[in-house]
C-alpha cells in the first residue's frame, strides 16, 4: 500500500530562494520537496506560507514575509499585489530591467532543458508608458464590485484602479457594480476609444459600447473585433512586425505560409515582399478573425484565406513555401503541424511564441526534421506578468 503524502497547506516555512522558474515563481527545496514560491527573488530568504499542496513531489507557496531581501526588491506600485491578493501580476516586487532579467533566465533554461540548446537571451523592453494593457476582462464578486481573480482561484480581489491598463479601458470596467460572476471586458483601441462587453455567468457576450476597433500597425490601418485577437501592449503588434518581415525574406513571386493568421498582420508584411505575383496562405480558425482579415487586406488579393483549424488542415498545406510564419496559441504547434510545415520544404521558419515552453519543445521537434535554431529575440510585451514574446528564425 503506498503511503500517503504529507498535506502542507497551511504550513509556514523559512527557506532560502533558488532560481526563478516558469509560471511567475521561484524555487526551493524543504524537506526532499520542491516548492514553488510567489512573491519572492532569487537569493533571498522568506517565510513562505503553503496555498496549495496535491500530494505530489512539489507544493505552491507565497513569501509572507521576507527576512533577507534582495538587493533588486522594491516596493510595488499596486495595492492589490502581494500574497493573498490580485493573481493578475507576478513581478511587481521587482524593477522593470530585473523582471526582463528573470524572463531572460526562464527563456534559456526552457531552450536549454527542452530543446537541448544553450542560447544566450535578452528580454528587450517595448516603448510606452506603464499602463500599457488595453484589454483586459475584470469580474464582479460576491458584492457586485469589480476586480480580478486572486491566483489560481475564483475568489475575486475588488479593485479601484489596475495600474498596468490603460486609464480608459481600467475605468470603464471598474466603475460600476454588475450581479456577480459577471465578467466585463474593456478594450481601449489605438484611436483611445473604450470598447465595453458583458458576459454573464450564464450567457452570451453582450457588447455594450463599441465593438470595432481600430488599430495601426505595419503601415496599416486594421478595423477588428474589439473582443478580437490583436497584441495587448501597444507597441507589440508593430514591433513583432517588422522583426517577422526582416527574417521572413520572402522573394518576389514566392509561395508563404502565414499559419495563425488572426487578421492577417503578417499575412499583409508578408504580401508586401512577395508582391502581386506571389502567394500568401493564411490560415485562421477564428471566422470573426478571418472575416476581418479579408475586408482589411482585400487590396491584397495574393493573400488567399483559409478558415480552419492548422492542426486539422494537412490537405491544405500540401506543396512547398518558401517561408512559413507561425503564431501559435500558447500551447505551441506541436508534432502534427511541425510535420506539415517540414514537409513544404521551407528556406525558412519564422515562429511567433507567447510561451517558452512550447517554444523550446516546438524547437526541438524541429531539430529531429533538420531545422536548426538561428536567431532569437524576446520582448517584454507583458511587463509585470512572468509572460514573455519570443520571435524564432529557424533554417536548414
Amino acid at each position: 500500500m503506498t503511503e500517503a503524502k504529507p498535506d502542507w497547506t497551511g504550513r509556514t516555512l523559512e527557506l532560502e530562494v533558488g532560481a526563478v522558474a516558469h509560471g511567475g515563481h521561484c524555487v526551493s527545496r524543504v524537506e526532499g520537496r520542491v516548492v514553488f514560491v510567489r512573491h519572492a527573488l532569487p537569493g533571498e530568504l522568506v517565510v513562505a506560507e503553503v496555498t496549495e499542496d496535491k500530494g505530489k513531489g512539489f507544493c505552491r507557496a507565497d513569501a509572507v514575509r521576507v527576512l533577507r531581501p534582495s538587493p533588486d526588491r522594491v516596493d510595488a506600485p499596486c495595492p492589490a499585489s502581494g500574497p493573498g491578493g490580485c493573481g493578475g501580476c507576478d513581478w511587481q516586487h521587482a524593477s522593470p530591467a530585473v523582471q526582463r532579467e528573470l524572463k531572460a533566465a526562464v527563456v534559456a533554461e526552457q531552450l536549454s532543458r527542452l530543446a537541448g540548446l544553450e542560447w544566450p537571451v535578452e528580454v528587450e523592453a517595448l516603448p510606452g508608458p506603464s499602463r500599457w494593457r488595453t484589454r483586459v476582462r475584470f469580474v464582479a464578486g460576491r458584492d457586485g464590485r469589480p476586480g480580478l481573480r486572486a491566483h489560481r482561484s475564483h475568489r475575486v480581489i475588488p479593485l479601484e484602479d489596475c495600474p498596468i491598463t490603460l486609464e480608459g479601458a481600467a475605468s470603464a470596467g471598474l466603475s460600476r457594480r454588475k450581479r456577480p460572476s459577471t465578467e466585463i471586458e474593456t478594450t481601449e483601441d489605438g484611436t483611445g476609444r473604450v470598447h465595453v462587453a458583458e458576459v454573464p455567468s450564464r450567457g452570451k457576450l453582450k457588447q455594450l459600447s463599441g465593438g470595432t476597433a481600430v488599430e495601426r500597425a505595419a503601415g496599416r490601418r486594421w478595423r477588428l473585433a474589439s473582443d478580437g485577437f490583436w497584441q495587448v501592449h501597444p507597441a507589440a503588434a508593430d514591433t513583432l512586425a517588422g522583426v517577422v518581415g526582416e527574417w521572413a525574406a520572402a522573394s518576389p513571386g514566392a509561395t508563404v505560409w502565414d499559419l495563425y493568421a488572426g487578421v492577417g498582420l503578417f499575412a499583409s508584411v508578408l504580401a508586401g515582399q512577395v508582391g502581386p505575383q506571389g502567394r500568401v496562405l493564411a490560415m485562421e480558425s477564428g471566422r470573426r478573425a478571418v472575416t476581418d482579415g479579408r475586408a482589411n487586406l482585400a487590396d491584397l488579393p495574393q493573400v488567399h484565406w483559409e478558415c480552419a483549424r492548422v492542426e486539422d488542415a494537412s490537405a491544405s498545406l500540401a506543396g512547398q513555401a518558401e517561408v512559413v510564419v507561425l503564431d501559435p496559441p500558447r500551447k505551441g504547434a506541436g508534432r502534427e503541424v511541425v510535420k506539415s510545415i517540414v514537409e513544404a520544404q521551407p528556406e525558412r521558419i519564422v515562429y511567433v511564441a507567447c510561451d517558452p515552453a512550447a517554444l523550446a519543445r516546438d524547437v526541438a521537434t524541429l531539430a529531429e526534421h533538420g531545422f536548426h535554431l538561428r536567431c532569437l529575440r524576446a520582448f517584454d510585451a507583458f511587463p509585470m506578468t512572468h509572460h514573455v514574446e519570443c520571435v524564432a528564425l529557424l533554417s536548414r
